[in-house]
């Protein structure tokens, strides 16, 4: 089963977080549902991939003001079919910054969540699952803004509030500064 690593990821995942384990059994059972759960193309929802990633000092995180949505968040993307998580948060935050030197933090998944996307032009209203890891730039801190963006910015996590409300935003902040405490 090509979903096995997600789900295994999933269930690890869930084992650590149990405060989210509603979600993550929501999570799971929509991969373990849909063969084709990586795909663009399946109009109820898809998996999605995105990235925490830090600064060298690990005091500040790269955001997006994404274009589509008009709101600040963390990089990431469509999986296109691409059943490893990491690889495709790895391959958005190339994308949509430029940065490639970069160190995968933690062992496994740093945060999960599943959120509405509105319809849009072509597209039904639908969710993403969206799978989340922590990176640390490992070189030049310079970024290259693309155009699925109107802005990026590194922001100081202490001060994240300032640009986004967002419960999953907030919620991974959180989680940062318990793991640099």
């Amino acid at each position: 089963m090509h979903r096995q690593n997600i789900i295994e990821q999933l269930e690890r995942y869930g084992r650590t977080h149990r405060e989210e384990n509603e979600t993550v059994e929501r999570f799971l059972s929509f991969v373990r549902q849909y063969e084709d759960c990586c795909e663009r193309s399946l109009s109820v929802g898809h998996v999605t991939g995105s990235a925490w990633v830090v600064n060298k000092a690990e005091s500040h995180v790269l955001l997006t003001h994404h274009k589509k949505l008009n709101r600040w968040l963390q990089l990431g993307g469509h999986s296109d079919g691409d059943t490893n998580t990491l690889r495709v948060a790895y391959r958005e935050v190339k994308e949509e910054s430029g940065l490639s030197d970069l160190a995968h933090l933690g062992d496994g998944i740093f945060d999960i969540d599943i959120h509405p996307i509105p319809a849009r032009k072509s597209e039904e209203a639908h969710f993403h699952y969206d799978i989340r890891f922590a990176f640390q730039v490992s070189g030049s801190e310079e970024f290259v803004i693309s155009d699925e963006s109107h802005d990026l910015k590194w922001v100081e996590i202490e001060k994240i509030q300032d640009y986004t409300k967002e419960e999953s935003m907030m919620r991974m902040a959180s989680k940062w500064k318990r793991r640099t405490q």
